[in-house]
């Protein structure tokens, strides 16, 4: 996938800031897909304590059913790349709308606890279809100089899809006086599905009337409407030289692959094993667990379900105010300097969360089950901690992971590479959400003490394995990279 960026040469550069906006405009409709992405995360989390009531489910199914998405997701993130270069990456981003449609819809109506599992899987490919399109559609469409920005607008998408679910949530649950209630003659739960059709129609319409990639136009013979695309769209006034360059590009590689992500050892290229351990780290450090679980989590630390609502929006309005600085940053001071400083305060404010949960008391509930509880001042540190780290990693390692994998790739490899490390991302984001309810019945300074040392680890990853793609065109990359990390294979 190549940068459609106008060489300077070209004199195109006063052409190319005033088609700024239409760029900023296409990123955005693309990036719709993260917020499907982030509503889906999220819109559990009111329902999940109502679900597992519902359907009488024990601890492992309750975090089987929260999760099962994420294995759509990878499955969906595995072939979105190839099938995105094989029937665009409008159609595609279709797909995963209509996908998202249905699952909202029957898992609203949902009769059994399967049957909820199955659309939340159908759902997951939707998502995970959107989580590598939407990168991909950008670090084609967007100038290098501005990249980083439209890059993170994939995270911004994320993160607002969580707030409006958190707040969906909230709404439905408080209308009706709990989310096992009924309102408008069905339980709250049921509805906080429901309100996903709305972004996946959204999204539907958005993919069907933004323009194609120029690169899949050129590599499917349409050059006229590569030509138009590039004209109005990215602001080249003489679009021939570009479609000739990708042409070029085209006409080296061949069909994608994953035996091109291997090297002349047969083994994974080490590019492609950094992308991997890249989104890995960004799961390990137990995001999603407070995005998921975090209702629940509050609860159990001493505050009510209204007020456990009330704190899950805030921390998701605070994950998108930081979001908004990552993208001020990262064009400006560089991705690696800001994986480095994320790191760091992951650290420190997992640490403060499982330090205060080594006080929890446990307490035995009427119906004979046991959970921690957090007495002042030990809960007021665990509830500063988890939006310190919200503050931490939305601000670095949620945004800037994104925009890594949609740049930092050979042009050759990136569709199959980004779908491998997209799917590696999924895969550990569902162990650590299928292993929280468990553990933390256990001990969550067990659980968060994990995490901690995931995120001390991650920041010795970057400094050692992530190099710093700021400013730097995708095909000026593509050629170092490829013999840098060929010759480590060979």
């Amino acid at each position: 996938m190549s940068d459609l960026s106008e060489n300077a040469e070209n004199g195109s550069t006063q052409q190319l800031s005033e088609h700024h906006g239409k760029v900023i405009m296409l990123s955005v409709a693309a990036a719709v897909g993260g917020f499907l992405f982030g509503f889906d995360s999220s819109v559990i989390n009111g329902a999940v304590d109502a679900v597992q009531n519902n359907f009488g489910l024990t601890s492992f199914v309750t975090g089987f059913v929260v999760a099962i998405a994420l294995l759509g997701c990878a499955a969906g993130a595995w072939y979105a790349g190839r099938w995105a270069d094989r029937w665009g990456r409008t159609k595609v981003m279709l797909i995963g709308a209509i996908l998202f449609f249905a699952s909202s819809l029957g898992a609203g109506l949902a009769f059994s606890v399967w049957d909820l599992a199955f659309w939340r899987l159908v759902g997951g490919v939707g998502i995970g279809i959107a989580s590598v399109i939407a990168p991909a559609y950008i670090a084609e469409i967007a100038p290098a100089a501005m990249r980083g920005r439209l890059g993170s607008l994939q995270q911004m998408a994320i993160t607002t899809g969580i707030f409006v679910a958190l707040l969906s949530d909230a709404f439905w649950a408080n209308t009706a006086g709990g989310a096992n209630e009924v309102i408008l003659g069905m339980q709250a739960w049921r509805w906080m599905f429901l309100v996903g059709v709305i972004p996946s129609l959204v999204y539907g319409v958005l993919a069907v009337q933004i323009p194609e990639s120029p690169r899949y136009l050129v590599a499917t013979g349409e050059l006229k409407r590569a030509a138009d695309v590039l004209k109005r769209f990215v602001g080249m006034s003489a679009p021939e030289r570009k479609i000739e360059e990708i042409q070029e590009t085209l006409d080296r590689e061949h069909a994608p692959s994953l035996r091109d992500l291997r090297g002349p050892a047969g083994k994974l290229l080490p590019i492609v094993w950094v992308g991997i351990a890249l989104s890995a780290f960004q799961q390990l450090v137990g995001i999603n667990v407070i995005f998921y679980y975090s209702t629940t989590l509050w609860q159990a630390v001493g505050f009510s379900e209204s007020d456990s609502f009330v704190i899950s929006a805030i921390t998701s309005v605070t994950n998108m105010a930081v979001t908004v600085v990552a993208i001020a940053l990262v064009d400006r001071i560089g991705r690696r300097i800001l994986l480095l400083c994320g790191s760091v305060g992951m650290f420190l404010a997992l640490g403060a969360m499982t330090l205060a949960f080594t006080q929890a008391v446990m307490t035995t509930a009427s119906d004979g089950s046991q959970a921690p509880q957090l007495g002042s001042p030990w809960n007021a540190v665990a509830l500063v901690g988890a939006n310190l780290f919200v503050v931490s990693f939305g601000a670095t390692w949620g945004p800037v992971v994104w925009v890594l994998l949609g740049e930092m790739f050979p042009n050759r490899i990136r569709g199959a590479a980004l779908s491998v490390a997209a799917a590696a991302q999924w895969l550990t984001n569902f162990v650590v959400t299928t292993t929280f309810p468990p553990l933390s019945s256990l001990s969550l300074v067990l659980a968060y003490g994990l995490y901690t040392g995931f995120a001390f680890l991650s920041f010795f990853f970057v400094l050692w394995k992530v190099d710093e793609t700021k400013g730097r065109e995708l095909e000026s990359m593509t050629g170092e990279v490829r013999s840098r990390h060929v010759a480590a294979t060979g």
